[in-house]
């Protein structure tokens, strides 16, 4: 009894097939960068490195990461300069009336100026910044500082002295409050971001 051979495909076949795999993992190569491309320009629109020579004149006088107050810009107003929020928060780094007023006369000595002048990107950073660096210096800490410039320092402070929310008094394990909570994520993910972007 004879049993039938298998049938070889020609080589001509064999090649066009090789050559079509490798035609296909170049175009999907190329497609891989070109989606990768085009994830890393819309991330650097919107990351941008606005107002840069007041973020780094006032990152350098107060001792921040730039990349932090770029981060905080972004969150807090995106880089508009006119932000209002909802809570009357102005400007770039969104600086209550209250806070200015405390900052402005006992901290800056800057009793000439006036609420209004938080729309101007220069005062507003300045005040950001030292007001970012205040909490830090306090706190210690990127998240309590964060959620004290969201929240207040007298907020922070009392959740630290909660044992359910913080086991050391210094960090804190967990934030009750969501938005908070929402608000150091948003943050630090933004400073992460401007670090991979443009800190290699």
């Amino acid at each position: 009894m004879t049993t039938k051979k298998k049938k070889k495909l020609p080589i001509f076949i064999i090649i066009v097939i090789l050559l079509l795999t490798a035609i296909a993992l170049v175009f999907a190569r190329a497609a891989y960068n070109f989606m990768l491309d085009l994830r890393h320009q819309w991330l650097l629109r919107e990351h941008p490195l606005g107002y840069s020579y007041y973020v780094e004149m006032y990152a350098e006088e107060y001792g921040l990461n730039p990349f932090l107050v770029y981060a905080v810009i972004k969150v807090e107003s995106d880089f508009k300069a006119g932000a209002v929020s909802n809570m009357g928060a102005r400007g770039l780094m969104q600086i209550m009336e209250d806070t200015f007023d405390w900052i402005s006369r006992y901290r800056l000595f800057e009793r000439d100026m006036i609420f209004d002048d938080m729309f101007q990107p220069h005062d507003n950073i300045r005040f950001g910044c030292y007001l970012l660096s205040y909490h830090l210096e306090n706190f210690g800490d990127i998240d309590c500082s964060l959620a004290a410039y969201f929240a207040g320092d007298n907020t922070v402070l009392r959740w630290l002295g909660n044992p359910d929310f913080s086991s050391d008094g210094k960090t804190l394990d967990e934030i009750p409050d969501p938005d908070t909570q929402h608000y150091i994520n948003k943050v630090n993910n933004a400073y992460e971001t401007y670090i991979k972007l443009y800190a290699s």
